[in-house]
């Protein structure tokens, strides 16, 4: 310590070799490195108002921003409205314009503090809309292309989750599903294609509430699955129940699409002996990664 003492003892001395090597155009480093300054305090107040030479400015994409912040301050404006019209953090306000006088502060009316509060909040939104934008973009790249193999898998799971099941007590061997998420409904028709179902072999039919529009969801699946409305079997159709509070009541209601596959019995045996060895297969790995 008594060392460290005695190395800057000349204080004055040598801020006036790092001040003139700093006019001299030199970086930091090379004045640490040329006064043996290992204290970065120290260096600090060396070289205490003296700009850094243009060469070690780097290229910053936030220097117009920097300066729009800067300009904003100036004007008077809180670190908050900053924010809100930049979209940029506090901690970088902070740091960008602390040398900045500090804006003589008026009380807020409320509808001023509200309305500052909402665009805080929606720029909060917007940039975790974004986040949220991005993460399913980076997802669906990732899966980039199916094997037959691996369609059959998720079509497996798909229809245990959505499709017509066999009971003991209710022997129900065949194919049939029902959903209302028209990408759903595209994903099944294609799984049922990797099965080798022929067109001939499958009945579409809609089930739908009796105030809709029948005859519009219809064409609508039709349009879907590429056949014509002529081929839909009768349409169930749900009684309304005027107490019951239903959100499905908008113009891209289109109730559900019911899809049955004729003499599928094999077919249905073979998709519930798959979802079992899916389980089973999962199960083991589980077993494995834990011994």
């Amino acid at each position: 310590m008594a060392h460290s003492r005695n190395k800057y003892a000349d204080f004055e001395g040598l801020r006036e070799r790092a001040v003139a090597l700093r006019r001299e155009g030199l970086s930091r480093r090379q004045i640490r490195d040329r006064l043996h300054v290992d204290n970065n305090d120290i260096l600090n107040r060396l070289l205490e108002g003296e700009p850094p030479p243009e060469w070690t400015k780097r290229p910053n994409a936030k220097d117009d921003v920097r300066e729009r912040a800067r300009e904003l301050r100036l004007q008077g404006w809180t670190y908050d409205r900053i924010q809100v019209e930049l979209g940029c953090s506090k901690s970088s306000i902070s740091l960008w314009v602390r040398d900045l006088p500090r804006p003589e502060r008026r009380k807020r009316t409320r509808e001023e503090a509200s309305a500052i509060a909402k665009r805080g909040w929606e720029a909060t939104l917007r940039l975790r809309e974004e986040e949220r934008q991005r993460t399913k973009q980076v997802a669906t790249r990732e899966v980039a292309q199916m094997t037959d193999r691996e369609l059959f898998l998720v079509g497996v799971g798909l229809y245990w989750a959505e499709g017509a099941k066999d009971k003991s007590y209710s022997r129900r061997e065949r194919l049939q599903f029902i959903n209302s998420d028209p990408d759903v409904i595209t994903l099944y028709m294609r799984w049922l294609d990797v099965l080798g179902v022929v067109p001939e072999r499958v009945r579409f039919r809609v089930s739908i509430h009796e105030s809709a529009n029948v005859a519009e969801a219809e064409g609508f699946w039709a349009s879907l699955v590429g056949v014509d409305t002529a081929a839909f079997q009768t349409p169930t159709l749900k009684k309304h129940n005027p107490k019951t509070k239903r959100k499905n009541t908008s113009d891209t209601y289109r109730g559900c699409l019911v899809i049955s596959v004729l003499k599928s019995a094999d077919l249905y045996r073979r998709m519930e002996g798959a979802w079992y060895g899916i389980v089973g297969a999962a199960s083991a790995a589980d077993l494995a990664n834990r011994a």
